[in-house]
């Protein structure tokens, strides 16, 4: 790729054909049309441009360049003018063709690393270099004496084989003694059987990439119809299922091409309530709240299926065909929240151990597919990270507060580990490219200092688990604000390699408006634009982990279950007054065109505004009472449907008219972190909340057996063959990580860790008191390590 801030002047080209002698050439192609014009017509009004020429086709990505040549810009258009040819409208990049870039290989618009025998993008899809490759094919020969030479070795082989067939049938098969009446051979491959015994082949072939239009059959044999009128095109070869070629959008690099982190945009979207679901039982004595209740009720039903109907949702709620979907609405990342029960969980935990790790699994195989990557967000702690009904269980803040505050941590730092070993192996970190070690704790709580220490040994983990600092070496470290204000977040962590900051603004949570949606549009820009720009500049990559379209709290079980709203004053949290109802942003049936277009105009204002992003969700299931979705300003799937959502997200550039906007690149970090900082934010921290030092508290020990999580089984598809046997990884990524994992200590009886925190501490068992692992060198990886 390109180097921001290079001009493109400095690339040194293939020549061109150009205009006289071929009126076929290159430059008399007429200019690209629009994506939405079905027709085009030439132009030859540019000025500097040789007679007869039509405005350059886009034939490859371009470079960096235009007037400022530090700044990529964005073409609204297929057609890609530099802004040296007068007349020409913008392009994405400001240049003209990236063909044999010297510096970067082979051309940027073939994924790097396809095999050779698979076409760079489906037929249909890919008018434009389909034209290059004609400009550049050799010229076809004409030789009459050629063609008859090529005759007659035909007529030799069809000779032959007259021979030879006839002879095979009534020589050779014979004396093989082979049947002529089965169907099938010892390989399993399947056969035809023809009306004289013989065998036909009839062996399937696997399709392993399509653009729009193509069908697409998912692992239970049922197909979909692909649709992306975004140039994006899935692949997956089930002989080579962990090949990355699948890409979103034209727009977007596929999976096996960089992501360039600030000038590319994350365009993207949670999926919430999967991984995670949302209540129900809401009726029962003991109704669920959170997944602790949910999960309990479950258990007891037993003539509903037990807890198996968790697995029931994850199979149905989210398919293969949202991944495709996300990717044709213009999107590039997808945020996947997930629980720490995914890894493990205690014996007096109703959670539903580790089932949810194989639905990971799935989404990773799907986000391939399709060029999606993914954020892997833990969404839940040991004791909750904020008292929540989202972090495993409603109530108090157990997670480095209260007695069992500090051994919870230890707990967490294992979670990390063990996902940061698997997803930095190399058949997921080119997809799994970022990781959320830990969803909106509440720093008031926990305190900042002790937030820090924990996000600080957490980066280092995952560093190590990579092997090292640099590209390639390990996901991108999400780290949630803890709702802190951003001057706290300036100069953080300083030199860090790939780090982002995380931060959730919503407006509907606080003061409630009767105003109605087209009063808001604009909000998004003056609320949160300039601390973009600045969080940009001062700390680095931003992401707006979580936002939506709400602008009050109206929507089922938005607050809690049962929790009321503070729109229709009857809140259980707090005394509100009555604004009015919430029936008016609910009934999505009855919205008006003008509320759809402002809804639409609010979303994109926040696009635009946040830069980088995931909206809060991509779907929201109906309720069971009324049998539709309740909460539709939190439905980016029911906001395309019903057209209050951008088709294409590009439509949100320039929504805030920002007239100084933050400009790339990022800071650079190596990764080495000064000192000074490091022994400020030192592990563990010198105090945890409510009861002072670690060393005091009850505290895990470092002498746990390394255990690791198991890759997914690859199935064919109905109509696939399989004949090869892919290496999933033996999920531990750094053979020299062989630290041991935090355990309980031998004849020490533990609190529950989910004990109020205002219980007194017990006398430390064991002596162990702030026990903690010793720092490993980060080192590159060699092999697997022996695991049991």
């Amino acid at each position: 790729m390109a180097n921001p801030g290079q001009p493109s002047g400095n690339i040194v080209y293939d020549p061109l054909p150009l205009t006289t002698e071929d009126s076929n050439a290159l430059y008399n192609a007429p200019p690209s049309p629009l994506p939405s014009q079905s027709q085009f017509s030439m132009n030859d009004g540019y000025s500097g441009v040789p007679p007869g020429a039509g405005q350059p086709r886009f034939m490859a990505a371009q470079l960096y360049g235009g007037n400022d040549t530090s700044q990529p810009d964005f073409r609204d258009s297929f057609a890609s003018s530099n802004r040296s040819i007068p007349g020409g409208n913008p392009s994405e990049y400001g240049s003209v063709y990236a063909l044999n870039d010297t510096r970067s290989g082979p051309y940027r618009d073939e994924p790097a690393g396809f095999p050779d025998d698979v076409p760079m993008s489906p037929v249909g899809h890919s008018r434009a270099l389909n034209e290059k490759n004609n400009v550049y094919a050799p010229p076809k020969a004409k030789s009459r004496r050629k063609i008859m030479i090529i005759g007659a070795i035909i007529a030799l082989i069809l000779i032959a084989a007259a021979v030879v067939i006839p002879l095979y049938f009534t020589v050779f098969k014979k004396k093989d003694g082979s049947s002529s009446g089965k169907t099938g051979d010892s390989t399993g491959s399947n056969t035809d059987s023809d009306s004289t015994g013989g065998k036909t082949p009839n062996k399937p072939q696997n399709v392993v990439s399509g653009g729009d239009g193509s069908t697409v059959t998912m692992e239970d044999g049922t197909t979909f119809k692909y649709q992306n009128k975004f140039g994006g095109y899935w692949y997956y070869d089930p002989n080579n299922p962990y090949s990355s070629g699948g890409k979103p959008q034209e727009w977007s690099p596929a999976i096996n091409e960089t992501f360039n982190y600030g000038v590319d945009k994350i365009r993207g979207v949670n999926i919430g309530g999967w991984l995670n679901p949302e209540p129900k039982y809401i009726n029962n004595p003991t109704p669920a709240v959170d997944e602790w209740t949910l999960c309990d009720n479950m258990a007891k039903d037993t003539a509903g299926g037990g807890l198996n109907q968790l697995e029931d949702h994850y199979k149905t709620f989210i398919t293969e065909k949202d991944f495709a979907e996300i990717a044709a609405a213009g999107l590039n990342y997808i945020r996947l929240p997930i629980g720490f029960w995914a890894v493990e969980k205690r014996a007096n935990e109703p959670f539903l151990e580790g089932v949810s790790w194989k639905y990971a699994l799935k989404a990773f195989a799907w986000a391939r597919k399709y060029g999606l990557r993914i954020n892997l967000d833990l969404h839940t702690a040991p004791g909750s990270q904020n008292g929540w009904n989202h972090s495993g269980k409603m109530g108090t803040v157990g997670f480095l507060n209260g007695p069992m505050g500090y051994a919870n941590a230890q707990r967490m730092l294992n979670i990390v580990r063990i996902i940061a070993e698997f997803i930095s192996q190399p058949q997921y970190k080119d997809v799994v490219t970022m990781f959320g070690v830990m969803n909106e704790p509440q720093a008031s709580v926990m305190g900042q200092d002790a937030l820090f220490a924990f996000y600080l040994e957490a980066y280092n983990i995952v560093r190590t688990a990579g092997g090292g600092t640099g590209d390639g070496k390990g996901p991108w470290v999400s780290m949630h604000d803890g709702f802190l204000g951003r001057d706290k977040w300036t100069g953080a962590f300083p030199n860090a390699d790939r780090v982002t900051l995380d931060s959730h603004p919503y407006m509907c949570f606080g003061g409630q408006s009767a105003d109605p949606i087209t009063s808001f549009v604009n909000t998004p820009c003056t609320s949160w634009a300039s601390s973009t720009n600045d969080t940009m500049s001062n700390f680095g990559l931003f992401n707006a982990g979580e936002f939506s379209n709400a602008v009050n709290d109206c929507g089922l079980f938005l607050n809690e279950v049962n929790g009321g709203s503070r729109y229709e004053g009857d809140y259980i949290r707090g005394t509100f007054p009555r604004v009015g109802s919430c029936t008016t942003w609910t009934d999505y049936a009855s919205y008006t065109p003008a509320m759809k277009d402002g809804l639409k105009k609010f979303a994109m204002a926040s696009m635009d505004a946040l830069q980088n992003y995931f909206f809060w969700t991509w779907k929201i299931g109906p309720s069971a009472v009324s049998g539709k979705v309740e909460a539709p300003a939190w439905s980016y799937q029911l906001g395309l449907q019903e057209g209050w959502m951008p088709e294409d997200p590009r439509e949100a550039a320039g929504a805030c008219g920002n007239t100084n906007p933050w400009q790339p690149p990022l800071k650079p970090g190596t990764g080495s972190i000064p000192a000074a900082y490091t022994q400020q934010y030192a592990w563990p921290p010198a105090e945890i909340t409510k009861l002072g030092a670690p060393a005091a508290l009850p505290a895990y020990t470092p002498t746990g057996t390394i255990i690791t999580l198991a890759p997914s089984t690859v199935t064919a598809a109905k109509g696939e063959t399989i004949t090869k046997t892919a290496d999933p990884g033996s999920g531990w990524n750094n053979a020299a990580d062989q630290d041991p994992l935090y355990v309980e200590i031998a004849g020490c009886t533990y609190l529950d860790p989910w004990v109020n925190p205002d219980t007194a501490a017990p006398a430390p068992c064991g002596g162990s008191g702030a026990a903690r692992r010793m720092a490993s060198p980060i080192t590159q990886p060699t092999a697997a390590p022996s695991l049991t």
